[in-house]
């Protein structure tokens, strides 16, 4: 399966979010030359995704950013962590794929709890937001029956495109069910939720050549040969793209959630600090990971429509945060789903409680990097995602935090880590510097 060499050979990295799918190309010297996003497909009346339906648009995307110009002579994909679908031999889906972020997950959790007990070594506490909490929930979904195995979300088109069952071992480390010490599965939690280790996939390694892509749809956009790279949970990947731009680097990656993430060489590290751990991408230590709520918090606070305004001038530079910047005024939601909360004494001021909460948010998540950082002694500090290029949030978080870092530009970051991947992959040598600086120049697909 190939085609014409009159196409410029590209690698593609994808971002399977739970808002939005991204594509981005990148050339052989590691510039950006086409993307192109469209919303996740779900029911307007269920968080669920369909995967054939993602699959059709994924396929979709890469045929728009390839358009009559390039030819994928690799592809790797990144997105979301928890989510995932069984499937039958033929590798398609026979359940919807439960987000991670399904209130239904809270009920079957609580029937879950007292049977899973302790595990030692799974790199994550073990919540309503896990992988094994999807697959419990998927055993006795209609169809279930007829599972040859389980694949995650963001792993089923790189599946299905190369007849492999297989799972990133980024995205193992979300199970709850998976010691990344040992790189082995938890028996007892795997027999309670997913009923039988049969339909584990195998656990490859962030990085490494699943098969040969072939794909009817897509054969006039490949050259031949051209490989799926396992990819794996999006902010690991986006965090080692930044990573070589400097090594030990730290990325602040901030959109829904505020999300500190960096690679360590130390194996086997049990860092403490709330951080979550997965084995390092392309290397043999520890990715770091750590999670803060940022925009549940400021939509609680949103509500009133005073505040509500106060915030977004605040944010956008348009208004200067008063006093209360630096204050305890605002106590955030933690995460479990954890209320906010105002002290007893908070100002009713709109300008005064937007100041706040901004401002206990921007501690927050000054305290995340300083977790994370300090296993990276010295390491540069970047920010990426949406509110990284909002001024007012910027100038304010280095108010409270005292830190400075240094803002991506490009604004999609993990699937230019998961192109990253695909290139290193096929031994590209493609500049990081060049990948992740946004270039205006792009022509070749357009964005909906």
């Amino acid at each position: 399966m190939g085609t014409s060499s009159a196409r410029a050979r590209v690698v593609v990295g994808l971002d399977v979010g739970s808002t939005n799918v991204k594509v981005v190309a990148l050339d052989v010297t590691g510039r950006a030359v086409a993307r192109v996003r469209r919303a996740t497909p779900r029911p307007d009346d269920d968080p669920s995704i369909d995967a054939d339906a993602l699959l059709d648009l994924v396929e979709e995307l890469v045929l728009e950013a390839c358009g009559q110009r390039f030819a994928v002579a690799a592809i790797s994909a990144a997105g979301v962590g928890e989510d995932g679908v069984l499937v039958d031999p033929a590798g398609r889906a026979l359940t919807p794929a439960l987000a991670w972020f399904d209130p239904r997950r809270a009920g079957v959790f609580r029937e879950l709890r007292a049977e899973l007990g302790s595990a030692g070594g799974i790199g994550v506490p073990t919540d309503p937001a896990r992988t094994l909490v999807g697959w419990s929930w998927a055993m006795r979904q209609p169809g279930a029956e007829r599972a040859a195995s389980w694949v995650a979300l963001t792993d089923f088109a790189s599946s299905r495109w190369t007849g492999t069952r297989f799972l990133s071992d980024t995205l193992a480390a979300r199970t709850a069910a998976w010691r990344t010490t040992t790189r082995s599965w938890v028996a007892e939690r795997v027999r309670l939720t997913l009923g039988s280790p049969h339909l584990l996939p195998e656990v490859l390694p962030t990085g490494a050549v699943v098969g040969e892509l072939r794909s009817e749809r897509l054969r006039d956009v490949l050259t031949p040969g051209a490989v799926v790279v396992a990819g794996g949970h999006d902010h690991p990947v986006g965090g080692w793209g930044v990573d070589r731009l400097r090594p030990g680097a730290v990325l602040d990656s901030m959109g829904t959630a505020e999300v500190v993430v960096a690679q360590s060489p130390e194996p086997a590290l049990d860092p403490g600090e709330r951080i979550d751990t997965a084995p390092g991408i392309r290397h043999r230590g520890t990715t770091l990971l750590r999670v803060e709520e940022l925009a549940r918090n400021v939509q609680w606070a949103a509500q009133d429509p005073a505040v509500s305004e106060a915030l977004q001038r605040i944010i956008a530079g348009d208004l200067q945060p008063d006093d209360h910047l630096f204050s305890t005024a605002f106590t955030p939601g933690g995460p479990g789903g954890g209320a906010p909360s105002y002290a007893p004494d908070a100002p009713a001021a709109p300008i005064s409680r937007a100041s706040a909460v901004l401002g206990a948010l921007a501690a927050l998540g000054g305290r995340a990097i300083r977790a994370v950082a300090a296993h990276s002694p010295g390491a540069p500090v970047y920010a990426a995602g949406g509110w990284a290029r909002s001024r007012g949030w910027v100038e304010a978080k280095r108010a409270v935090t005292g830190t400075a870092v240094e803002t991506i530009a490009e604004p999609e970051v993990t699937a230019v880590g998961a192109a990253l991947l695909a290139a290193s992959a096929i031994g590209w040598e493609v500049d990081p510097a060049a990948a992740l600086a946004q270039h205006a120049s792009l022509n070749t697909a357009s964005s909906r």
